[in-house]
């Protein structure tokens, strides 16, 4: 257009330097098309002065203090310079639009920008009542003198209606000394009150992130909206690719979600500190969950400390293609209250699990309570030498399981494994066990492949048992995988490359060709 313009100026008899002038008027006058019009900020905590433009590297601003009291449009990019710190709150409050969201980045050479709040403020990052705003490759930590309500990250409704497109990618979150007496505070929390205008997230994503020594969650929701009679669940959740390491209490937990995909993540080492029920990484009050590819390990503890569970108020939950190992409470929880009121919990309805392995997880692999249609097939457990545990366990919780089938399993069992009902629980989340389901009905087993020693076995008429395993089924698997030191976060993004290589490899080996869609 420009051209056109400036071919014309001589018909009005103005001089090229008048014309000029006038065309970038004009132009200048005329809307722009986002995000041509955003506009970039810098900020360094070291070399920055917040009297500068802060638009260019040169003159960037100091403070996070100037960033939350700007206005920002959509497209603009804030941008911290690598190596900084600062002791002080990020807390934008601007919305972007869509396909211009307004992006927190890093800038320059040097290690992430660092924010350390000491435990000034609850939230290192908070993110209140915003949509289209993106957090990406930055520090955070919040450790103070004692425990208390802390977090990294904090995205948080309050009777704001939908928020869309929320990015939290690329942190490094770690040394946060929240209390293990509340689950919603830790490394990455969302959470939504909403009892005057119905709130939820559309389109969040929470990836590739490093949470490490926090308490209580790592990576947690919560919602005003979980009862059935307020159901307003968020949308598009995607929680993928994180590294959680040394928690308090739970690891990953979706909650008041409908289609949440969590897959490529690592547990390890949750449940440290909390001395209550929690887990590695499950849903809560939440539909239609996938949960795919995930790896949980070292859970502690066994009230719960299973490495995955599937949570009540929750319907067509699937657990497929995870890995489970070395959980002190075992590998699967699937649970529900049975005395409940269906206008807030409607229970624990259509669980499967399929095509996963558990290796070498304590106490108790499949612990069900009170749930209803549950289709467990074609997984691979396998029980070391010297381990006891209780292969399925069906418990009371104000109720009993009903209609659950295992299918087309293979149990390998170097220690002994051991099949019934809870006759007697304990403070501590154990349980006694006696031969049979009852008052747990319809538990059906079909097809099942049993090696070794297996005690209180159920009837299987399409089934094989053998008395012994065969000693290469475990010794063809790579199980060891790779390591990542959370303390070098520098090393993370090719160690996640190689882990999913590794077990996508560990899966084929288990159970075969793996479509390419999943």
């Amino acid at each position: 257009m420009q051209p056109d313009l400036y071919r014309i100026v001589p018909s009005f008899g103005l001089s090229k330097r008048t014309g000029a002038l006038l065309i970038a008027a004009f132009l200048s006058s005329l809307p722009c098309a986002l995000p041509a019009c955003a506009a970039a900020y810098y900020v360094d905590a070291a070399q920055g002065n917040d009297a500068n433009p802060g638009v260019t590297a040169i003159s960037p601003w100091k403070s996070l203090a100037r960033v939350a009291a700007s206005d920002f449009k959509p497209g603009d990019r804030v941008l911290l310079r690598g190596g900084s710190v600062w002791h002080e709150q990020l807390n934008p409050h601007s919305s972007g639009a869509p396909n211009a969201p307004i992006v927190f980045d890093r800038y320059g050479d040097g290690p992430r920008p660092r924010i350390e709040i000491g435990g000034a403020t609850e939230d290192a990052v908070l993110l209140r009542n915003v949509r289209q705003v993106e957090i990406r490759n930055l520090e955070v930590t919040n450790h103070g003198a004692a425990s208390e309500v802390r977090r990294g990250v904090h995205i948080v409704l309050d009777n704001f209606g939908t928020a869309t497109h929320i990015v939290v990618s690329g942190l490094y979150i770690h040394d946060v000394n929240g209390t293990n007496e509340k689950k919603d505070n830790g490394g990455i929390i969302f959470s939504i009150n909403g009892p005057s205008t119905p709130s939820r997230f559309d389109d969040l994503l929470i990836e590739n992130n490093i949470v490490w020594r926090v308490d209580r969650s790592a990576i947690a929701g919560q919602s005003y909206h979980w009862p059935r009679n307020r159901w307003f669940p968020s949308l598009h959740v995607v929680i993928r690719g994180n590294y959680v390491d040394d928690i308090g209490g739970d690891g990953i937990v979706p909650w008041a979600t409908d289609g949440a995909l969590v897959e490529h993540n690592i547990a390890r080492n949750c449940n440290r500190r909390a001395g209550a029920f929690n887990a590695g990484i499950w849903p809560w009050s939440a539909d239609n969950t996938l949960l795919q590819w995930n790896e949980a390990s070292s859970t502690r503890d066994t009230r719960d400390g299973e490495g995955f569970d599937s949570d009540y108020n929750s319907r067509g939950t699937i657990f497929q293609y995870n890995y489970s190992h070395d959980n002190e409470g075992g590998f699967m929880l699937i649970c529900s209250p049975g005395d409940r009121n269906p206008t807030q919990n409607i229970g624990n309805i259509g669980t499967i699990v399929r095509h996963n392995i558990s290796r070498n997880d304590l106490t108790r692999i499949f612990h069900m309570s009170a749930v209803q249609h549950t289709v467990v097939e074609e997984n691979a457990i396998y029980v070391g030498p010297g381990l006891d545990v209780q292969m399925l366990l069906a418990s009371n919780w104000s109720g009993w399981t009903e209609d659950a089938v295992f299918s087309k399993n293979r149990f390998y069992v170097e220690g002994v494994a051991r099949y019934g009902h809870a006759s007697a629980s304990h403070p501590d989340g154990t349980y006694d066990i006696a031969a049979g389901w009852a008052p747990a009905k319809d538990i059906v087993f079909s097809g099942n492949h049993y090696f070794g020693r297996q005690i209180d076995r159920p009837e299987d008429a399409t089934g094989k048992v053998d008395p012994r395993v065969p000693a290469a089924s475990a010794a063809l698997r790579d199980w060891s995988g790779p390591q990542f030191d959370p303390a070098i976060p520098d090393d993370f993004d090719d160690f996640m490359t190689r882990h999913k290589a590794w077990l996508r490899e560990l899966m084929k080996t288990e159970f075969g060709e793996i479509p390419a869609n999943q």
